[in-house]
């Protein structure tokens, strides 16, 4: 900071011989008071400025202890902080924690990794890799979904149809003006390793078999079926043996996780009730289609006994997992918007009571896992992918 002064015309008296100024006393007073002010005012600026760095002092103090900005997240999202973003464009999503919480595996479309249609990956935490994309679990052929880490997290498992060939099936979004979900009747279950050599296959019936995740004790596998001639759960022991049907109402019932004691399975399910309702659902699921706009989130015990519905809240409630006290749950859902093409997560507690929004973005947030010790939160999102339809894996952690 620079202080200017500028003085006024001085009193004085001029000796002719010597050309010397002589200061009359009125001059020299006021020289004193001048001086007074100016070590007066040059102090007060030596207390700002000590005030402005000991300012500045605090806020480098708080910024070391805190990380910058944490620009993936919005300011709602009070339940997650130091948001950090995994993947870099294609379509990403289903992002699973391995056993011991050190890695993701995942299904994903990228054309810069050579996939045109959904291929099993998988990520440490920090995201790296080596090459130009993260290690292949599954065979490159066909069409994949829905992987999960077996536990000692050395093997795999996840459905493809590459058994009933090698190019990807057509998926279509839209029928008869409808948006809907293909059920490919060639999606079996097969297990992997790291290395991505099949070791063995799980499922062999005919219809679709899918979808399966692994109890956290690491004793059963729950999937979706049309074994039973509906889109059933089941369950099964990790070598495929000892088969149990779980659900057996009219509808759409998938997406089932174990609770984290592997007590109880929480999914989401369309139950058409109307006439025209079930004659839709017939009539697309023929065609092995169904159509996900409306489904709400259920709990059951393993054994599919005391069936509970948790949410009612219209639109398309779907992909729900556990936290990890068992008392709650966290889901996607787009009931909140009159046009239905947002998703956000939400919360809600088990008995269906204190239902909170969990995240904020204006597209699409989904497919949301806790680590096995809770401190993580992972999932999908659209956000920040710079207007593209990219859908990118996030990882965040959990703030209660």
């Amino acid at each position: 900071m620079t202080l200017v002064f500028k003085a006024k015309t001085k009193d004085k008296i001029i000796n002719p011989k010597t050309s010397i100024y002589l200061f009359t006393v009125p001059y020299l007073c006021r020289k004193l008071i001048m001086t007074k002010i100016i070590l007066f005012s040059l102090s007060l600026v030596a207390f700002f400025i000590a005030c402005t760095d000991e300012k500045n002092a605090g806020n480098q103090v708080a910024n070391n202890e805190s990380p910058k900005t944490d620009t993936l997240r919005y300011a709602r999202e009070s339940h997650l902080k130091n948001i950090r973003q995994l993947t870099f464009g294609g379509d990403n999503a289903e992002a699973y924690f391995s056993f011991n919480d050190q890695y993701l595996i995942f299904q994903a479309t990228n054309s810069k990794w050579g996939t045109s249609c959904d291929q099993i990956f998988y990520l440490p935490l920090d995201g790296k890799f080596q090459g130009r994309r993260p290690p292949l679990l599954s065979a490159g052929k066909g069409r994949t979904t829905c992987p999960y880490f077996l536990p000692g997290d050395t093997t795999v498992l996840y459905a493809s149809t590459h058994l009933a060939g090698e190019s990807c099936m057509d998926a279509p979004r839209i029928v008869d003006g409808k948006y809907v979900w293909s059920i490919f009747k060639q999606f079996d279950i097969f297990v992997a390793d790291l290395q991505g050599n099949i070791l063995r296959q799980l499922t062999d019936s005919p219809g679709y078999d899918a979808e399966a995740t692994i109890s956290p004790d690491g004793k059963r596998i729950v999937f979706t079926s049309t074994r039973s001639g509906d889109l059933e759960l089941w369950t099964m022991n990790l070598d495929g043996s000892d088969l149990h049907q779980v659900t057996d109402e009219l509808g759409y019932d998938g997406g089932a996780f174990f609770s984290p004691d592997s007590k109880k399975l929480v999914f989401r399910a369309s139950r058409p009730k109307t006439a025209d309702a079930v004659k839709t659902y017939k009539e697309l699921f023929a065609k092995g289609l169904v159509q996900p706009t409306h489904l709400e989130i259920f709990v059951c015990n393993t054994d599919g006994s005391d069936l509970q519905q948790v949410t009612d809240l219209g639109g398309a409630s779907w992909a729900p997992f556990f936290h990890p006290s068992g008392k709650r749950i966290i889901f996607s859902s787009n009931y909140h918007t009159e046009s239905k093409r947002q998703f956000n997560l939400f919360s809600i507690k088990v008995d269906g009571t204190g239902l909170e929004q969990i995240t904020f973005d204006k597209t699409f947030d989904s497919f949301p896992m806790f680590s096995y010790d809770g401190k993580y939160l992972a999932f999908s999102s659209n956000r920040h992918n710079g207007g593209t339809r990219d859908t990118n894996v996030f990882l965040a952690e959990w703030v209660e």
